[in-house]
Parts: C-alpha cells; sequence; structure tokens
C-alpha cells in the first residue's frame, strides 16, 4: 500500500506496523494528520491487533508539523484537527511502541510521545522548538507533565532545547536507548509482550493506565489549544516567527 500512512500486519496480524512515509523529513501536514486519524480509528477496531509499531521511513522520525499550515486561516483549521488525533489514539486503547530515529521535532514529538514506549536511536535528536518561531506546543504542554518532570518540561517548551536519544531517556521523555539500526528491532520485541494476551483485556487496561492522558487531553489541552489561537495568534511576534520561518530569516520580535 502507498500513501504518506502505510500500514502493514506483523506476527499474524496481532501487532500493527504502522509507517510514517510522508516524504522528506515526514512533515505531517493536513493529510497526513488525516490520514493518522483513520488509521489508528481503524486499528481501534481490530480486536485482533493487539499493539502497533510505529516508525518512520528515512532518516528522520518527522521534521513536526506542517508549518506553511500555522499561519492564520490555516491553523484554525490544522491545530484541532492534530489535537482530534490524540483523542482517536487515546480512544483506541491499543498500546504503541515509537521507534525514533533522526530528528523528531514539534508535532512528530508530540506524535511520539503518544506511544506508550519511546525507543530512540543514540543520535537521535528531540525537541518542540516552537518557542523558536514564536509559538508553543499544546500537545506537549498538556502531557510532557506526565512523563518528564517540571524542570525539564520547563526545558523542552520554554527554550525549545534539543537534547540527544541519551538525555531523553534521562530525563524521561524516551524510555529506551539503542544504536539506529535496532531501534525498529526493539520496538518490535517490545510489541511482542502482547502477542499472547486478550485483545480485549488489552484495550481495556490500556485505557485505564492512560486516565491520567485523557484528562491532560481534554479540558487541560482545550485550555492550551484557545490559548495558542485566540490568544498567541493575536500577537504581532507569533505571526512574524512563522512567516521568517517561512522566508528563512531571522525573527524581527517586536514582543508584542
Amino acid at each position: 500500500m502507498s500513501g504518506p500512512v502505510q500500514v502493514s500486519e506483523l506476527s499474524d496480524g496481532r501487532v500493527a506496523r504502522v509507517l510514517l512515509d510522508a516524504g522528506k523529513g515526514n512533515v505531517l501536514d493536513s493529510s497526513v494528520i488525516a490520514r493518522l486519524d483513520e488509521v489508528f480509528a481503524e486499528l481501534g477496531e481490530r480486536t485482533r491487533v493487539r499493539a502497533i509499531v510505529l516508525t518512520a521511513e528515512g532518516r528522520h522520525f518527522s521534521f513536526g508539523a506542517s508549518v506553511p499550515e500555522h499561519v492564520p486561516g490555516e491553523v484554525e483549521k490544522m491545530l484541532p484537527a492534530f489535537h482530534r488525533l490524540f483523542r482517536t489514539i487515546g480512544r483506541a486503547g491499543v498500546p504503541i511502541c515509537a521507534a525514533v530515529r533522526g530528528s523528531c521535532f514539534g508535532g512528530g514529538l508530540e506524535l511520539a510521545l503518544a506511544a506508550h514506549r519511546l525507543i530512540v536511536a543514540e543520535d537521535a535528536k528531540l525537541g518542540v522548538p516552537e518557542v523558536t518561531l514564536g509559538v508553543f506546543p499544546p500537545v506537549a504542554a498538556a502531557v510532557l507533565p506526565l512523563r518528564c518532570a517540571q524542570p525539564a518540561v520547563d526545558r523542552l517548551v520554554g527554550t525549545g532545547e534539543i537534547v540527544g536519544g541519551i538525555e531523553a531517556v534521562a530525563i524521561g521523555l524516551a524510555d529506551h536507548v539503542c544504536a539506529a539500526e535496532q531501534v525498529e528491532e526493539e520496538a518490535v520485541r517490545w510489541a511482542s509482550r502482547y502477542v499472547e494476551l486478550s485483545g480485549v483485556a488489552v484495550r481495556f487496561a490500556t485505557r485505564a493506565g492512560r486516565s491520567a492522558w485523557d484528562e491532560a487531553l481534554g479540558e487541560r489541552l482545550n485550555r492550551l489549544e484557545d490559548l495558542y489561537l485566540k490568544d498567541l495568534m493575536a500577537t504581532e511576534d507569533a505571526k512574524e516567527g512563522i512567516r521568517a520561518f517561512m522566508e528563512k530569516r531571522k525573527p524581527e520580535w517586536k514582543d508584542r
């Protein structure tokens, strides 16, 4: 099957392999987001599927969400759709193991954070650098406190700092680090833990274990989405940061 998101079966259909194959950098534009939403909704209906391995084609997991879709007139459609994707993943109740190589930035890291097990390459680069574009990452701000201590959240969200694979594990951002060529193999090995379990039981247990995640993606994310769309996007600096990135120049901040 071709397309920006491809699904194949492992372990006699008990494990699904979801492959991001969206071109250079696996940018998450609206079409990719919509396809991911369809895929996770459909896999949630397949009770034979016990686990999902989420991986990506090419050198990099994902450069993040499409920057041109962050401009006024587009972001009002893109951001709610992106947030719906995470709620779809939560409702599916299927444990995900993400295999991350190369760059994993912005919305790409937010997608990886949806995984129940996050395996990263030693030389991977992970971060949410949105603040350097004059904006912030709502999903990461909502769910990172479920993985990392507050000082790490402040570093990642507040400064846009990029960390390597080893440090990502040290601060709780990721769960396991290994050589790049072993990342997907490790993810498949982890997913195989679910193969002999009941598909129904796995879904209930996974959803029960993610009750805090559901709460974070509920009212908390709604508040952050409003803060982003109604307040942040009304500022000059938010528009300037996105415009400067697209024009490949240094932003000229007005502090307003």
